[in-house]
């Protein structure tokens, strides 16, 4: 595991950033770079999301989080896909004492059609291992307790995959989570924002909703399309 910090003050409000199954922290870098640009200390952490269930990912992330969260500043969290429920679990897990706000960009939190589709197949489960077959609809059952922080999430309504997009997947979707599952019991405002699953972190209207739900603990309705 790696994690990259940059700090932008002493006395900035931080931001860990978890990317999605199969990706690295790169896939979230243009995202931590405004981030900092508005003012916010950020840890985007590289993990190994293949090789572990989500609960044992949560317990590996620790560490660099713990020394992260060490000042008194407000700790928030940006997840993409995946790095949603590793999160949740962590949360749920070593709750943070400054835990302020977490915004999930495409998380399934009710799983994946997708990975309902493909989890019977050793191509799937050798790739994605033991955090891939709990991505099905059928794993995210009571997978972690309901939340009781702030979260903000933000689905995306368009995809690149036409096979997902159109023939397995619930419509709308983001080609590999549908806005339905990415809704979660208890949160605090949602947006849906015209995306593709792997876009989401890159596309600017999402980047400027996060620093919004980050400051303001609500996404701001006039830029919503």
């Amino acid at each position: 595991m790696h994690a990259a910090r940059n700090a932008v003050g002493a006395r900035c409000p931080s931001v860990v950033l978890l990317h999605g199954i199969a990706r690295t922290s790169a896939s979230l870098k243009g995202l931590e770079r405004s981030l900092q640009a508005n003012g916010f200390a950020t840890l985007n952490i590289d993990y190994a999301s293949r090789t572990k269930p989500i609960a044992d990912l949560a317990d590996d992330i620790h560490p660099a989080i713990a020394r992260f969260a060490a000042s008194d500043m407000p700790l928030h969290f940006v997840a993409h896909s995946m790095g949603g429920l590793v999160t949740r679990a962590y949360i749920a897990k070593y709750r943070p004492s400054k835990l302020a706000r977490v915004v999930m960009l495409g998380t399934p939190n009710s799983g994946s059609e997708v990975a309902d589709f493909l989890s019977g197949s050793w191509l799937y489960r050798s790739f994605y291992g033991p955090a891939g077959r709990e991505l099905t609809t059928a794993s995210r059952s009571n997978a972690s307790p309901p939340v009781d922080y702030p979260v903000g999430v933000i689905a995306g309504n368009r995809f690149i995959d036409p096979v997902a997009g159109l023939l397995i997947l619930p419509k709308p979707n983001d080609g590999r989570v549908s806005v339905q599952s990415a809704l979660l019991a208890g949160m605090t405002d949602h947006i849906v924002v015209k995306a593709s699953h792997t876009g989401l972190p890159r596309h600017a209207l999402v980047i400027e909703q996060t620093v919004a739900f980050l400051r303001e603990g609500r996404f701001r309705a006039a830029s919503v399309t």
